[in-house]
């Protein structure tokens, strides 16, 4: 008797490289990836926010531009920068970002996911992908290593290091190429609401908006998901 395949779920995600709470969100869906092991395979597939489109190529002084974005005092942002990093140390994150820490434009880094998303198979766009490893990457870049993801030779780097070739990551960032798909896919999610990031769409139709606890995709997923394929 031949066993049947387990089910497959399809995961939008809808991210920014700027945003702390897409890597601690992804950080918590993992665990949900790791609870359906043998039972549920998920396919994998990032998509461009800006949370900063008119962010200048110099960038911005993280803890100005939260104060300035947002119209908070600096205590209430620096007790916000603690709570995240707790989070996410909780999550084996780490978020260094210390004095001189800046905001960057996230335009050709979102170009480069686009980029390394076409490459992959349908198949092939698993949790372990090699979009989802460049999004890890830039992530560490950006949060954790401080490294200005904005900056061509850096993004070149960074796509090297999830072994992308390097020479053609540059030619991409050199030229306009993958910036339509980026402002299509932008407006695509836009016209859907989707209006703050992270925000996970199940299935094609199921949204979870945020960095939502385990429980709350698992809970959707065996009503939603695996009753339907029972």
């Amino acid at each position: 008797m031949t066993l049947s395949p387990r089910p497959l779920l399809a995961v939008d995600i809808v991210s920014d490289v700027m945003c702390p709470w897409c890597i601690i969100g992804w950080l918590k869906f993992e665990k949900v990836i790791a609870h359906f092991a043998g039972r549920l395979d998920f396919r994998v597939q990032w998509h461009p926010f800006e949370l900063n489109p008119d962010m200048p190529p110099e960038g911005e002084d993280s803890v100005e531009h939260v104060i300035r974005k947002y119209g908070i005092t600096p205590d209430q942002s620096r007790a916000n920068r603690d709570r995240l990093a707790g989070i996410a140390a909780d999550l084996d994150f780490s978020f260094n970002r210390g004095p001189g820490f800046r905001m960057r434009n996230s335009f050709d880094a979102h170009r480069l996911l686009t980029w390394a998303g076409a490459l992959e198979e349908p198949d092939q766009a698993g949790p372990t992908g090699v979009q989802t490893a460049l999004k890890l990457a830039l992530f560490r870049a950006h949060f954790t290593d401080n490294r200005d993801v904005s900056d061509h030779g850096v993004l070149a780097d960074i796509a090297a290091s999830v072994g992308l070739p390097a020479d053609r990551a540059a030619a991409i960032l050199a030229s306009g190429d993958y910036a339509e798909m980026v402002r299509t896919e932008e407006a695509y999610w836009a016209d859907r609401n989707i209006s703050g990031v992270p925000a996970f769409i199940l299935g094609g139709r199921m949204l979870i908006p945020g960095a939502q606890e385990p429980e709350a995709f698992i809970r959707v997923i065996e009503r939603k998901v695996l009753a339907d394929a029972a």
